[in-house]
């Protein structure tokens, strides 16, 4: 009985770690973005669509998609590896998705916990 509740407890901990492994991004809160990004050498990235991009958007931030089915491809494209990334979308669901995919290829991602509803709420910069 030992070995196999042992068994048990061994793949459940080996699936669980699994999921997780590589998915190693922060989620901050919007002052600590903004602090963040005040350091030129952070990347901004805003995974909504275009016409949410276009509409409003954090200053100095980049627009790549994270619905698109090239995500991944136009990001090691335009983005650095060797630089953070801050990103947000609009409620921080998509967010967590972009950073989870960017955080396995080797990008250092700090996500917008609330993403940008919770930045505008908190009176910060934004331009259209």
């Amino acid at each position: 009985m030992k070995v196999f509740f042992a068994g048990i407890c061994l793949f459940f901990s080996t699936l669980f770690s699994c999921q997780q492994k590589g998915e190693d991004f922060e989620s901050i809160s919007a002052d600590e973005f903004a602090t963040l990004i005040a350091d030129s050498d952070i990347q901004r990235l805003d995974v909504r669509t275009v016409a949410e991009y276009s509409e409003e958007h954090i200053p100095g931030s980049i627009n790549i998609n994270v619905l698109d089915e090239q995500f991944a491809a136009i990001a090691d494209s335009t983005l650095q590896k060797d630089k953070p990334i801050a990103l947000y979308c609009r409620s921080g669901k998509r967010s967590k998705k972009a950073a989870a995919i960017l955080s396995r290829k080797g990008y250092k991602v700090y996500e917008l916990d609330k993403g940008f509803i919770g930045w505008k709420e908190t009176g910060k910069e934004t331009e259209k």
